[in-house]
């Protein structure tokens, strides 16, 4: 489906479930303005539009917002144990991942602010919201001489009734950027 199918059926949704035409969402650090008369998403720190890949997403999760977002399951859950999430795992371990390893790998713990506990079982990991309600969190596994450093990106397992595959994949592009 390409972006401009994407987005009008994403549109269409929002005006079938809300009679309101403006909405804040917070994604990460950034707040966007949506507004469902003109169908623009705006970033309010930047000032400009957002671009359609992160329009579709937006949509993706004020549309199940609207619905009622499900209950978080506190069960954490890899990328592969999404559906198609093996099939997709190769794009995004280049999307997500490996991003991670070369801003952290060599130093885990530069990932965790100082009022961070350690949770987990990797060298370090943190828990950030993606959007209310949708909680990530990053393990990273320092190297040495017998392994290669690592990372991943665990979700909730609620993640699967917001978004597809895809649209995690999409959203683990900015785990990696926004960590």
């Amino acid at each position: 489906m390409s972006y401009e199918a994407a987005l009008g059926k994403a549109w269409t949704e929002i005006e079938r479930l809300s009679a309101e035409k403006s909405f804040a969402i917070k994604f990460f650090s950034e707040e966007y303005s949506v507004d469902a008369v003109s169908r623009k998403i705006m970033s309010l720190s930047c000032n400009v539009l957002a671009k359609d890949f992160v329009s579709i997403l937006l949509l993706h999760y004020l549309e199940q917002k609207l619905k009622g977002l499900p209950a978080l399951s506190k069960e954490w859950i890899s990328f592969k144990e999404l559906e198609s999430g093996e099939a997709y795992y190769p794009a995004f371990r280049k999307r997500a991942i490996e991003p991670i390893l070369r801003k952290y790998g060599s130093n885990p713990e530069a990932i965790i602010k100082e009022s961070n506990p350690k949770i987990g079982n990797a060298d370090a990991a943190i828990v950030k919201d993606a959007f209310t309600g949708v909680p990530v969190m990053v393990e990273i596994w320092k190297g040495d001489d017998e392994f290669k450093a690592e990372a991943n990106i665990l979700f909730d397992r609620s993640i699967a009734k917001i978004f597809c595959t895809e649209d995690v994949a999409v959203l683990s592009g900015f785990v990696a950027k926004y960590v």
